[in-house]
């Protein structure tokens, strides 16, 4: 009998944790990874997630630890760690560049330079493919996969 009073008073904390939960959070609010991009906020050397169209290759600026866990579906990598081969990472994007309209290079955050620095790099190479930074970096991509 014990046990059973027991259990009823685990059951109604529970319930009383969730109604509060429910109650207090806010049913019309956005998840806080959702990135909003205003194409009228944009460098020139942006683009938001939602204007990217044709045939893209996706360039990730994160580690490779970062890449291989989540990484955008097709993208490659090349970032700027010292541990990596920075002339492989280059000579396998090469190809995959030059065949590309776009290549969208992205990193954790907008506040990474790693994707501005890489782009950089991409333009200098003269493939002739748009580069562009997604603007919102990682976090505009997570939500949209």
């Amino acid at each position: 009998m014990k046990s059973v009073f027991q259990i009823a008073i685990v059951v109604a904390i529970a319930v009383s944790a969730a109604s509060i939960t429910w109650f207090l959070k806010d049913p019309n609010s956005k998840p806080a990874l959702i990135v909003h991009c205003d194409p009228a906020k944009l460098k020139p050397d942006e683009i938001c997630f939602d204007q990217v169209s044709g045939k893209v290759l996706w360039i990730d600026a994160r580690s490779r630890e970062e890449w291989q866990k989540n990484g955008y579906p097709n993208s490659i990598l090349w970032n700027l760690d010292p541990k990596e081969d920075a002339l492989k990472m280059e000579a396998d994007a090469v190809f995959k560049i030059a065949e590309s309209n776009l290549v969208v290079v992205y990193c954790a955050s907008q506040a990474c330079g790693t994707s501005r620095q890489i782009a950089e790099k991409i333009r200098k190479l003269e493939l002739g493919p748009m580069v562009k930074i997604l603007q919102g970096g990682y976090p505009s991509l997570r939500l949209k996969k």
